[in-house]
């Protein structure tokens, strides 16, 4: 088995990075998949969600592991072994650092909080990616549907030079209340959500066929 690698990046902090991995790994694995999350930030949050996970579900279904910034690349190759999908979640910066993670990645996801200061902060990764010759997509988190700030950064982050999730995850109380509860918002008992996370998996999971 050789699985694929999504790395989640963004330079800018609170953009919603370790939210968008949780999401991905919880749908990604309620599709079928076997999945394994690398946490890479010092910060933690990804690994806080997973004992949280642990304490909470008998067997959390997803693998936790992680990495220093230059351990990146042998923990993927190493759980690429043995899942079909290995996500990322990487530090706030876009810098010499944050090349292993995009190195290692069959697909590079940026995501991008609904104001412009979050998308100028996206320049650096999506270079960076372009650098490194990684297919990026930009997915828009926290989207307000139906405003004029939505409308004008939709707008916006469509003249980046990346791909652009068709998919988007809105400004929804529930991804906050299940991260805390070390779940993903699939696994709500309700709510749009649930297809949003869907049809972003969907997404990705088509771009990670071509890639």
């Amino acid at each position: 088995m050789t699985g694929r690698v999504i790395t989640v990046a963004q330079q800018k902090g609170g953009s919603g990075k370790t939210t968008v991995a949780v999401n991905l790994a919880v749908g990604f694995a309620r599709a079928g998949k076997s999945v394994a999350v690398v946490d890479v930030d010092p910060q933690g949050s990804l690994g806080r969600w997973f004992m949280a996970r642990l304490e909470r579900l008998e067997d959390a279904g997803i693998e936790f592991a992680t990495s220093s910034a230059w351990g990146v690349t042998y923990e993927c190759r190493k759980l690429a072994d043995s899942h079909d999908i290995v996500i990322v979640d990487t530090p706030p910066k876009a810098d010499s650092d944050l090349r292993p993670a995009l190195r290692a990645a069959d697909l590079v996801v940026v995501p991008v909080s609904m104001s412009h200061v979050d998308l100028w902060a996206t320049e650096g990764v999506l270079d960076l990616a372009r650098r490194e010759n990684r297919v990026a997509l930009v997915v828009m988190n926290r989207a307000r549907a139906g405003t004029r700030l939505g409308a004008d950064v939709a707008e916006a982050a469509s003249q980046l030079e990346a791909q652009l999730a068709t998919a988007q995850l809105a400004n929804r109380v529930v991804y906050a209340e299940t991260l805390g509860q070390g779940l993903g918002a699939i696994e709500a008992p309700r709510g749009p959500a649930r297809d949003e996370v869907t049809a972003l998996c969907e997404e990705v999971a088509l771009l990670l066929e071509d890639a």
